[in-house]
């Protein structure tokens, strides 16, 4: 194969790369990587090997620490007082069970290929270089987004801990600056830029700090709840306040609970994260299965009983959408209003072991999309001393920082999320499709057509649900949309063969599960506000530019690099192997 120079040494060779685009494209875009590269050559490509020291108990705290955030203090008032009622509660674990079939579906892909590149390695592997630097590039902004807007509500919570409005005494208005843009927020880029400090320095020592956070912030928690099963009354749990709103556990009915769910599936996110530390752990094939698994269990457990606590303190009516348990204890006149301070130190916790875990995922994030060549290999780059991708953290610490800066929460609140289910969704996919298809042995199409019909009936149900009109006629139309899935699921289960089976541990009842978890992610994205499908197509548009302009030509160059290597490694090994034979040939005769 005739070999180019580099795309980017020059402006002319740049011209060259853009009209050669459509034969790159092809090359590229579809472009899948094996296993054996992911864990080999392109691994090599960050230089030192991360440090194998993490296990089971230190993903559970790491799963935990992801979830259990502030999201919870928020969404459940919301989930309560206008969706659900106090059959929100069902709608925690139904949130959570959506969670845990999308973790087996991580697990399955951490245990076959322990690297750090999580979603995107999986995708990789899987639909090709394209869609995986789509998908998880989204991510990458989606996290960077929501760990801006989680570092502004640390300085809330943290005000209400201790009395001080925030807004009032900790941020500086800018007057010139537009709104939503003009709070100056300096305690949130410190704690940021500390937390870069800290993952840079160390995995084993970030683990530790995150086990001591967690610790605290689950005793606030269960103080929480202690207090409020003490101080509760059951009646709360079917007796609205006012009477003419409608009464029992299920005052919403089951459209009520599932539309709870879409909304509280936010406090689950987080969990993905620990797939992407998967590099670090000692025994992948026990401790990954186990690490994921268990945080999404226990940390439903938490929620479900967070619940159950707020709906005994008070009627679902009275719960305050934006404060629901400082209101609710706020509402009780014997002389509770303190321990509004205390969930504001819980809070405060929680936030800082979603923050410390979030950029500990997201900088593994970067540095494998880094090492695939789409982005500069300067990205990829791991210290040699402290084990850690040392140049993606602080890119990530100093961009997040320069966001939380001036970034009001409200707007970037309404621009995270929809990445995130997108990947999910991707992954439960891509588990499917690598279990029923080996490239140049097996006919994807079967699968792939499985795949689309599947998808496309579940979106059909997905719009009934949301824009469908009440009625019997609605309720059949879903009917119909149930049995066509169940039946798709059920055809392509006797009809098509796997084609690989698992060596060490995999999803159970395949396909079923995977099924369900794509299901309930598309379910789930029909509840994402229209302000986030914006940002996701715009982002998109600009993410598919930056890939035509500069990622498939930088890939382009990268596989010329390691063909030229290989090629020469192989004339240097025949060489010496004709060497060898001359010195033989020699001493013969």
């Amino acid at each position: 194969m005739e070999r180019h120079g580099s795309s980017f040494s020059s402006f002319k060779s740049y011209i060259n790369a853009l009209s050669d685009l459509p034969h790159r494209l092809r090359r590229r875009a579809g472009c899948v990587s094996t296993t054996f590269e992911e864990t080999s050559q392109i691994r090599s490509r960050s230089g030192a090997d991360m440090r194998k020291n993490l296990r089971w108990y230190d993903l559970i705290c790491f799963g935990i620490g992801g979830m259990v955030g502030a999201g919870v203090f928020v969404t459940s008032g919301t989930a309560s007082h206008d969706k659900a009622g106090p059959a929100v509660i069902l709608s925690y674990a139904i949130a959570g069970l959506c969670a845990l079939l999308s973790a087996f579906c991580y697990a399955e892909f951490a245990v076959h290929m322990p690297v750090a590149g999580g979603a995107f390695s999986y995708i990789r592997i899987t639909f090709g270089e394209f869609t995986a630097f789509l998908i998880g590039a989204n991510l990458v902004i989606d996290y960077i987004l929501s760990n801006a807007a989680a570092a502004r509500s640390f300085t809330t919570y943290l005000g209400t801990a201790i009395g001080v409005s925030a807004e009032s005494k900790w941020r500086i208005t800018v007057s010139f600056l537009p709104n939503g843009f003009n709070q100056i927020d300096i305690i949130a880029v410190l704690i940021i830029l500390i937390l870069t400090v800290i993952i840079c320095y160390s995995t084993r020592e970030s683990s530790v700090l995150n086990m001591i956070l967690t610790a605290l912030h689950i005793l606030f928690i269960l103080f929480v709840i202690t207090m409020g099963f003490w101080k509760g009354d059951t009646k709360n749990f079917t007796n609205p306040s006012d009477q003419n709103r409608p009464g029992g556990f299920f005052p919403f009915g089951a459209t009520g609970v599932f539309n709870g769910a879409a909304l509280v599936y936010v406090s689950y996110i987080g969990y993905d994260a620990v797939s992407t530390l998967a590099e670090e752990v000692k025994n992948p094939v026990t401790d990954i299965p186990i690490g994921v698994s268990c945080s999404v269990v226990l940390v439903t457990i938490l929620y479900c009983l967070m619940a159950a606590s707020m709906s005994m303190l008070l009627p679902y009516d009275l719960i305050k959408p934006e404060s629901p348990f400082t209101g609710s204890f706020m509402e009780k006149s014997d002389g509770f209003n303190w321990v509004s301070n205390v969930i504001g130190v819980g809070a405060s916790f929680g936030i800082l072991t979603s923050l410390l875990v979030a950029m500990l995922g997201q900088a593994r994030y970067i540095c494998v999309i880094g090492r695939s060549g789409v982005v500069p290999a300067w990205f990829a780059r791991v210290h040699s001393k402290t084990s850690t991708p040392v140049n993606a953290s602080v890119f990530l610490g100093i961009f997040t920082a320069m966001i939380a800066f001036f970034t009001e929460l409200n707007v970037l609140l309404n621009l995270v999320s929809i990445g995130t289910l997108f990947v999910f969704l991707m992954v439960s996919s891509a588990v499917i499709y690598r279990r029923y298809v080996l490239v140049g042995t097996t006919n994807p199409w079967p699968t792939m057509s499985f795949l689309l019909s599947f998808s496309s009936t579940c979106i059909i149900f997905t719009l009934l649900w949301w824009l469908g009109p009440p009625g019997k006629s609605k309720g059949y139309l879903l009917g119909f949309c149930s049995v066509v899935a169940l039946g798709l699921v059920q055809v392509f289960n006797h009809m098509v063969p796997q084609a690989r089976k698992p060596n060490f541990w995999g999803v159970p009842l395949m396909p079923w599960i995977p099924s369900l978890s794509i299901f309930l992610n598309i379910f789930l994205l029909g509840n994402i506000d229209a302000t986030s499908y914006v940002r996701f197509g715009f982002f998109s548009i600009v993410i598919v530019l930056v890939y035509v302009l500069y990622s498939v030509h930088s890939s382009f160059d990268g596989e010329e690099e390691l063909e030229g290597r290989l090629s020469q490694k192989s004339v240097e090994m025949v060489k010496e192997s004709n060497d060898i034979e001359d010195i033989t040939l020699k001493v013969q005769s």
